[in-house]
């Protein structure tokens, strides 16, 4: 295998794992939002609402974007976002156990961000 197959892989793995896992969080919240409950943590200030619809839009659809690998650099900026918020905000003062999950995410979403959707991707399909 060389170099190029090897990124292609390596960039499709991390959207399959990035986006597929993020919709175990994602469509709990997508189900909350379509059931009329918005209650929901404010870490921001925003409101619970307009907090809810932000994750859910984070977590679902930008979740949703990043595994079928479409627009997919502009889909990992939400959520190295909502992971920003979750680690650093959330469970800010909590220990690093608490906020590894949202760390690992984090640094996911940022190696999409960077490394691009790779070529077994939409975005690569569309590009051509």
């Amino acid at each position: 295998m060389n170099t190029t197959q090897s990124y292609n892989l390596a960039t499709l793995l991390l959207r399959l794992a990035g986006g597929g896992l993020m919709l175990t969080h994602g469509i709990p919240k997508l189900m909350q939002l379509i059931n009329g409950d918005f209650k929901f943590a404010d870490p921001l200030g925003l409101g619970m609402e307009a907090s809810l619809i932000l994750t859910v839009f984070a977590e679902f659809l930008c979740a949703v974007c990043i595994l079928i690998g479409f627009k997919t650099k502009w889909a990992s900026i939400p959520l190295v976002i909502t992971m920003m918020v979750a680690a650093f905000v959330v469970h800010g003062a909590d220990p690093i156990s608490r906020k590894e999950m949202a760390l690992v995410y984090l640094l996911l979403y940022a190696a999409i961000f960077f490394l691009g959707a790779g070529r077994y991707s939409l975005d690569h399909y569309i590009k051509k």
